[in-house]
């Protein structure tokens, strides 16, 4: 495991969101082979009037050239280097050529001035590589296909973000970068930092909890061992399965280290009681695989659970975390089961310092309140419950859906923040592509088609969220300019009179235009693609977007009901957005399914219908303080947000468990006496309990600490949602055994948790 481990790789993909069926991906997969990957493209931005100084000029046509020379990229476009369209030719032999704007060497500051005025006269760059009004100015970056979405792009970024930092220096002019390879990469590398921390950290901590309940090196030394032998088997798993280091699975390394250790911890402190019982090592040992064995293989599954229920997604990077998770999380438990007592075998036997902890008066006394609390005020406390059930409620109902492409990356990050300059200037990065099918061949030699793809991309130009758009209409439009020898006026769609001749010069067009022609429609011409940028403005605003404003003004200039001309929206963008309701819709369903599941295993365990519902309820509360939370806080429901519940709710029933093995052990060693059972259930179960959940508590809040704002909710949610666990489980769990058990138990069906119990009596 540790040898595959070495080969695990890291990947950032939105595509994996949607399920390989869905129509959308279906219909994105047909225009990437007509038109194209969509999102290859990076882009530079300025925002500085002393770029067109004439020393700061020519550093940034130093900056593209050098750019340019980077193997891996297609097409590098910007000021510097823009070419302008000019007929040459005669006649039926005219055609347009695509020559440079600037000469190789610009030698006076006249001489910028002049050919910058000429290059505002081109509406064709305009919105794209400059702003006049604004002294924006922008660089395209078109990757190919086989590094945009590789790890081939890493050096390729590297290269050029180091070549962006000399041109700062130089010039003083601050240079913002973005696109989708360019955010790919950045959160590759920052998932791999964060992993690499977040596993260290987790240890660190657990380490450091362990000391301070058990005051003992080898009680910390061991279950740390333990956990590394299971980390390493993640790493190693992800491999053997095929599966790279997502957003989600570069979470399950620490995540195993902190759910492994409360195996350890139930382990160890079992050890030491019935060490401290008759003092014979191994003995107590084999008691402790005997007497909690295989209620710790329930607890794990159920955990396991928890994470298993994702692969019933449609979502491939869903079913990728909850495989691995959920594995991980079962093979945890045999780790731990034959690693721990062997490697406790060979260690001398526990001295009474190391025994100390089980009388720790702090833990004793938070045990002694409990029980006074449970036997004397049980009102008190289904009141108070009842209260919060309530409050709870209204709050969750406030809950309510919303993502962003870089939903996870702060305000203060670099990337953001470069994000922010280009839909501040630019009106966005994010690929929204629209694709117009015509039904006709030849469809560009047709009038009303081109009025109405230019009718259709004006009114895109005019949403707030949309940058300037690019298509065959705006080629069309600089061959009328070049045609009349580059008037701006006519900038415009050729009239019946002149079409004919202008579609001609561009068929006899230089290789640049065609490349062009080939980039935005087929080879029959009866499709065509209108390439847009948007801002990251959220699933809301984007459906608001699509389906309130794009979609009616679509259908009415393209008359879709009464002609054949048909179009469709799509890109990466608009998948990504997709995906994550694909998310959040599929996690809701994993945890109706994970509720289901456990509460069957609750039944095979107990065989009594009563322990399930006690049980179920009593780990609900917690999701709904979890759920309230968020919804007074504005805490959206996310894939981040809505992967806490199911996880959260595998994981907090373990305690359940051991607390009802536990009480129906004492149950028949007490003749059925449910106060009695209660009683020692509590304090004999309690301290292992309270241990876990501190653990699991400062284990999952290290999450906090993450750039990303879907991981921080990740851990203060959770941790919070199984802090409230282990209060309900304490608390309010034996309130309800009290109440509604009546200790009667039917010996005709012995559940599975009998024959533990048997065992442990025999031996006691």
């Amino acid at each position: 495991m540790g040898y595959r481990a070495s080969e695990v790789r890291t990947v950032v993909k939105y595509i994996k969101l949607v399920p390989k069926s869905d129509s959308s991906l279906v219909y994105y997969n047909r225009f990437k082979e007509t038109f194209g990957e969509d999102a290859n493209m990076v882009a530079i931005g300025t925002k500085d009037a002393a770029i067109f100084q004439l020393k700061n000029f020519n550093e940034y046509r130093a900056l593209i050239n050098d750019i340019r020379d980077i193997k891996g990229l297609k097409e590098v476009v910007g000021l510097p280097n823009i070419e302008l369209p000019q007929k040459t030719g005669f006649g039926s032999r005219s055609k347009i050529t695509l020559s440079p704007l600037f000469p190789d060497t610009l030698t006076s500051q006249a001489q910028l001035d002049s050919i910058i005025t000429l290059a505002y006269e081109q509406p064709f760059y305009e919105g794209s590589l400059y702003k006049q009004e604004d002294a924006c100015v922008t660089t395209l970056m078109n990757f190919r296909e086989q590094f945009a979405d590789s790890t081939a792009r890493f050096p390729i970024i590297k290269r050029i973000e180091d070549r962006i930092a000399l041109f700062e220096t130089n010039t003083g002019i601050e240079a913002h970068i973005a696109g989708i390879p360019y955010l790919r990469t950045v959160l590759a590398k920052e998932i791999q930092r964060e992993m690499g921390i977040f596993l260290w950290v987790s240890l660190i901590v657990t380490a450091l909890v362990l000391l301070f309940f058990f005051r003992s090196f080898s009680a910390v030394f061991v279950p740390m061992l333990v956990i590394c032998f299971s980390v390493v088997w993640v790493l190693g798993s992800l491999v053997l399965l095929d599966y790279k280091i997502s957003m989600l699975t570069a979470l399950i390394p620490p995540i195993i280290v902190v759910i492994g250790i409360p195996n350890c911890v139930y382990l160890l402190n079992m050890y030491h009681q019935q060490f401290s019982r008759h003092g014979n090592k191994i003995l107590a040992l084999s008691s402790v695989i005997r007497k909690i064995g295989v209620v710790t293989l329930i607890t794990n599954t159920t955990t396991a659970i928890g994470f298993l229920v994702i692969i019933f997604a449609k979502i491939q990077l869903l079913k990728e975390f909850g495989i691995i998770a959920g594995v991980n999380v079962l093979s945890t438990f045999i780790i731990s089961m034959i690693l721990m007592p062997t490697f406790l075998s060979y260690l001398p036997d526990p001295k009474p310092k190391h025994l100390k902890h089980l009388s720790f008066k702090g833990v004793g006394k938070v045990i002694d309140w409990l029980e006074h609390i449970v036997l004397n005020r049980r009102t008190v406390i289904y009141i108070i419950t009842g209260s919060l059930i309530i409050v709870c409620i209204i709050g969750t109902l406030k809950v309510h859906a919303l993502s962003f492409m870089l939903d996870d990356i702060p305000k203060e990050h670099k990337l953001k923040k470069d994000l922010s300059f280009f839909e501040e200037n630019f009106g966005g990065i994010m690929p929204l592509e629209f694709q117009i099918e015509t039904g006709q061949k030849k469809a560009l030699r047709k009038q009303d088609v081109l009025e109405k793809m230019d009718a259709f991309q004006t009114f895109l130009e005019k949403q707030p969220e949309i940058s300037e758009c690019v298509s065959l209409v705006n080629l069309v439009k600089a061959s009328r300019q070049a045609y009349y020898n580059g008037g701006e006026s006519m900038y415009n769609i050729p009239t019946k009179s002149d079409r004919n001749a202008i579609l001609k010069m561009m068929k006899n067009s230089s290789k640049n235009s065609n490349e062009y022609l080939q980039a935005f429609t087929d080879s029959t011409q009866s499709m065509f693609r209108i390439s847009a940028k948007v801002a990251d403005i959220g699933s809301i605003a984007m459906q608001d977007l699509i389906e309130n404003r794009i979609t009616p003004a679509a259908d009415s200039i393209f008359d879709v009901k009464n002609s054949d001309i048909k179009y469709g929206i799509t890109g990466t963008t608009l998948l990504f957005m997709k995906g994550n309701s694909y998310l959040v819709a599929n996690l809701r369903q994993s945890l109706i399914v994970a509720i289901i599941a456990i509460a069957i295993i609750m039944g095979i365990l107990f065989r009594n219908g009563r322990m399930i519902i006690l049980s179920v309820a009593t780990n609900l509360i917690p999701l709904l303080i979890t759920g309230a939370l968020m919804g007074y806080a504005g805490i959206p429901l996310k894939p981040s947000t809505a992967l806490i519940f199911s996880i959260a709710f595998g994981i907090a029933v373990d305690d359940s468990i051991h607390y009802l093995a536990k009480f129906r052990q004492e149950l028949f060693k007490n003749n059925f006496d449910v106060k009695t059972a209660v009683r020692i259930s509590l304090r004999e179960t309690g301290a292992s309990m309270i241990y876990t959940s501190i653990i699991l508590f400062f284990g999952f809040i290290i999450f906090a600490g993450s750039n990303f704002g879907g991981t921080v909710m990740l851990g203060i949610l959770t941790s919070t949602t199984l802090l409230c666990a282990m209060i309900t489980n304490l608390i309010v769990l034996p309130s309800l055994i009290l109440t509604f058990d009546s200790g009667k138990r039917s010996l005709k069906f012995r559940p599975l948790i009998d024959t533990v119990n048997e065992t442990v009596t025999a031996e006691e």
